[in-house]
């Protein structure tokens, strides 16, 4: 376990022999989660990426961490924007900090993030391209208030993989479509895929993940 002045994380080396830096992937939880829960996923994964599971800064009363505050009201769901903000900022500098330590492939950083992680790593990737190959995207919400202003610049190499569940009670799947629609107006090279699957990751949605991960690896 290793600890950074932004967050606490947890890493799993690469499972196969490599030489010369290596293949980042960052895993970011969900709403009241931890870093060991996608770390479960690393197994199940290609074994040439070095897998870091940050734990999100906010503690809840019920337990778990968020990365920002979120209220379910009738009238849909609202996210805390600027909770959102700050946090994606921290792990900004901090992803930096990993990249620039040296042992990191730059063009081979791949961010993953499940529900709140999901709206985390994307608003990373909008802002910070140059920082992230690809994003996985697992049933999360892309909100206009995560764009950038004038959003295009640097975004054409970006790749990402959006997954959601056709059951999702928590995300309809509405709001998966409604998400899809607001990354397609942007020019990054978008993936989209649906499951028969509630809020979660099931082992179809973990094959395409893995699928998708390893062919990003083998293009370079």
């Amino acid at each position: 376990m290793s600890a950074s002045p932004e967050f606490f994380y947890i890493t799993r080396p690469p499972a196969a022999a490599a030489v010369g830096d290596l293949p980042l992937l960052v895993l970011l939880h969900g709403y009241g989660s931890d870093e060991e829960d996608l770390m479960g996923l690393a197994p199940h994964l290609d074994p040439r990426f070095t897998v870091i599971s940050a734990r999100a800064p906010q503690v809840l009363e019920q337990g778990g961490h968020a990365w920002f505050d979120v209220q379910f009201t009738p009238f849909g769901l609202v996210l805390d924007h600027e909770q959102a903000r700050a946090s994606r900022r921290q792990l900004e500098v901090w992803l930096e900090g990993l990249v620039g330590a040296g042992g990191v492939d730059r063009g081979r950083v791949f961010l993953l993030g499940f529900s709140q992680g999901a709206v985390m790593a994307l608003g990373v990737a909008l802002h910070r391209p140059e920082l992230v190959a690809g994003v996985v995207f697992l049933s999360g919400l892309v909100a206009e208030e995560m764009i950038p202003k004038g959003a295009g610049e640097g975004l054409g190499s970006l790749s990402v993989l959006m997954a959601h569940g056709r059951q999702d009670p928590l995300l309809p799947i509405a709001l998966g479509r409604a998400s899809r629609a607001l990354l397609e107006s942007l020019p990054v090279r978008l993936v989209y895929r649906e499951f028969e699957m509630g809020h979660q990751i099931n082992e179809e949605c973990l094959e395409e993940v893995r699928a998708w991960l390893s062919e990003a690896l083998d293009q370079g």
